[in-house]
C-alpha cells in the first residue's frame, strides 16, 4: 500500500518521538522488571517479562505472539512473534533478549539503582542508567519503536514479513536457543524461515561511529591445573626439593602465550587476515572513548593494527590465576595451582580440538603433569563482508545518520549469532546501540541518550528501506 509519508518525514518524526520521552519511559519500564538469568535457574520473571510487558506491545503492532517452553530445563521461555503480511513476500528474522546479570545492586554508587532508570546530563553526554539499558533491553525497545513509526507510516503495511526471537537466557549462555532453531529448522513448520537476520546487541566501535558487525569471534575457555600432593608444606622444611605448582604451572603458560600477549601454539594462530577484512579494517579505530582504557601497541600480534588484533585475529587470556591464598599468604609450598583460561577465536580456527591441541603442545615442552579441562565453547561466525546486504545496510544507516558508518567484519566478543548463520542460514547483520564504556555486565550500567536517538533513526531507516520497491538482495520488486 503505497504510503503518503516520505523517508525524511519518518525520522524526523521518531526524532520528535525520542525528544518527547516515549523511548525513555519504555526502558524505564522494562528496566524495572528483575530478570536475572545467571542464577542458576529460570524464574517466573522470565516468562512474566515476555508475556506481560513484550506481548502487548507486540500484538498492538500486529504480530501473532507465542511463547514457548525452552527446550533445555536451565534456560527461560523464548518468544517467537511473527507478523506475516503474505506468504509470498520475503522474510526479516530479528532477535533480542530481556534476561539480563546480575543486578550487583550494593555496588552501585549512590543515587542509582539497577532495577529504576535514571538520567543524568544533558546532550551528547546523557547517560540513561539501569540494568539491561545498554544490553539488551534498552536495544530491542529501540527497534520495537523504530518498527513501530514504520508501520504506522506505512498504514499498516511494511511490504515484507518479520519474526522477531526473543530469549530469556543469553546471559546464562543461551540454554535451548540452539535446539530450539534447529527443531524450527527441520520441522516444517517454517516458525523461524526467514531470508536475512538483522538484530541490536554489543557496542558500537565509538560512541560517535554508527557501526555494522556481521558476526562475532567464538570463545573457549579452558582450565590448567597441577597438582603436586594433597596438602602444602612448610617452605623453610621443604622448599628447594619439593616441587612447587604455582611455578610449574606458570612457565606452562609462559609456551602458551608470551611477555607480550603473542599466541605461540601454532595449531591456534589463524593462518593471514584475509585482504576483505584488512580492507574493511584499515582505518577503524578502536577505543578513544572518554571511559576506554589505553590500548597497548605492543601487546599482541605483530605487525598488525589495534582493530585487526583485536577483530581479526586470535588471543588468549588468562582470566584467573591461583596457587594458595593472594589474599592472605603463608609461608608454605602450595599443593595445586589452577589458570582459568580462554580463546577467542575467528573463524577457521580448529577450536574443537582445542583440548587435544594444548595436550599435545604441553607435553612437547615437558609439562606431562598440567591437567587441561575445556569448561564452554562458543563458535565463530562472520558474513563476508562482500555480501550485498552489508552494501545496502550501510548505505541505509549512512543515510538515516549523515555520517560514514563503520563496518565490522565480526565483534570482538561473543554472541550466539552461530545459531543464525549456521543452523538457519541467514546472512546476519548486527546494528549496536551501545559503545563501549557502558558499563555492560557491571555496576552503573548505562545508555547514551545520543546513541539511542540515533540508533532510532538507523533502525526506522533499515525497517523502511526493507520495504522499498528496488535495490533490496532479496528481491528485484516488492510492493508498498
Amino acid at each position: 500500500m503505497p504510503s503518503t509519508m516520505t523517508r525524511e518525514a519518518l525520522l524526523a518524526q521518531a526524532g520528535d518521538w525520542f525528544d518527547t520521552g516515549h523511548l525513555q519511559r519504555d526502558i524505564a519500564r522494562r528496566v524495572a522488571w528483575r530478570t536475572e538469568s545467571d542464577k542458576g535457574a529460570p524464574e517466573p520473571v522470565l516468562g512474566a517479562y515476555l508475556n506481560d510487558e513484550i506481548v502487548p506491545t507486540l500484538t498492538r503492532l500486529g504480530f501473532v505472539c507465542e511463547v514457548l517452553e525452552n527446550p533445555d530445563p536451565k534456560g527461560g521461555p523464548m518468544l517467537v512473534a511473527r507478523r506475516i503480511e503474505s506468504e509470498a513476500l520475503p522474510t526479516l528474522l530479528s532477535y533480542g533478549h530481556g534476561d539480563v546479570v546480575s543486578g550487583q545492586d550494593k555496588q552501585w554508587r549512590e543515587g542509582l539503582s539497577p532495577w529504576q532508570l535514571v538520567a543524568e546530563g544533558t546532550g551528547a553526554s546523557e547517560r540513561w542508567y539501569g540494568r539491561g539499558t545498554a544490553d539488551n533491553k534498552g536495544q530491542h525497545s529501540i527497534n520495537f519503536s523504530a518498527l513501530q513509526h514504520v508501520i504506522t507510516a506505512r498504514s499498516g503495511h511494511l511490504g515484507y514479513n518479520i519474526t522477531l526471537l526473543l530469549e530469556m537466557g543469553e546471559e546464562a549462555g543461551s540454554p535451548g536457543l540452539r535446539a530450539l532453531c534447529e527443531r524450527e529448522r527441520d520441522n516444517g513448520q517454517g516458525r523461524l524461515r526467514a531470508d536475512v537476520f538483522i538484530a541490536s546487541d554489543g557496542p558500537r566501535v565509538h560512541a560517535d561511529k554508527p557501526t555494522v558487525f556481521l558476526g562475532s569471534r567464538g570463545l573457549v575457555n579452558f582450565s590448567l591445573r597441577v597438582h603436586s600432593r594433597d596438602r602444602a608444606y612448610h617452605s623453610g622444611n621443604w622448599g628447594g626439593v619439593l616441587t612447587n605448582p604455582g611455578i610449574v604451572l606458570a612457565h606452562a603458560i609462559a609456551t602458551m602465550v608470551d611477555a607480550h600477549g603473542k599466541l605461540l601454539i601454532d595449531g591456534l594462530r589463524p593462518s593471514a587476515v584475509s585482504p576483505s577484512v584488512r580492507r574493511a579494517l584499515d582505518g577503524v579505530e578502536m577505543g578513544g572513548g572518554a571511559d576506554d582504557p589505553q590500548t597497548n601497541p605492543a601487546w599482541g600480534e605483530p605487525g598488525l593494527s589495534t582493530a585487526e588484533r583485536l577483530v581479526a585475529w586470535n588471543t588468549l587470556e588468562v582470566l584467573a590465576l591461583g596457587a594458595g591464598s593472594a589474599e592472605r599468604p603463608i609461608n608454605a609450598i602450595p599443593p595445586a595451582a589452577v589458570a582459568h583460561c580462554q580463546l577467542r577465536f575467528v573463524p577457521g580456527t580448529p577450536w574443537q580440538q582445542l583440548q587435544d591441541t594444548v595436550r599435545a603442545h604441553l607435553d612437547a615442552h615437558g609439562f606431562t603433569e598440567v591437567a587441561v579441562n575445556v569448561t564452554a565453547a562458543s563458535p565463530a561466525t562472520r558474513l563476508d563482508v562482500d555480501n550485498p546486504w552489508v552494501t545496502w545496510a550501510v548505505q541505509s544507516m549512512a543515510i538515516s545518520t549523515g555520517k560514514p558508518v563503520t563496518v565490522l567484519p565480526n565483534l570482538a566478543g561473543s554472541l550466539p549469532n552461530d545459531v543464525f548463520a549456521d543452523v538457519l542460514g541467514l546472512p546476519t547483520l548486527w546494528v549496536p546501540h551501545s559503545y563501549p564504556a557502558c558499563s555492560q555486565h557491571a555496576p552503573n550500567e548505562h545508555l547514551l541518550a545520543s546513541v539511542a536517538r540515533e540508533g532510532l533513526c538507523a533502525m526506522a531507516g533499515i525497517f523502511w528501506d526493507l520495504g522499498a520497491p528496488q535495490g533490496l538482495p532479496w528481491h528485484d520488486s516488492l510492493p508498498v
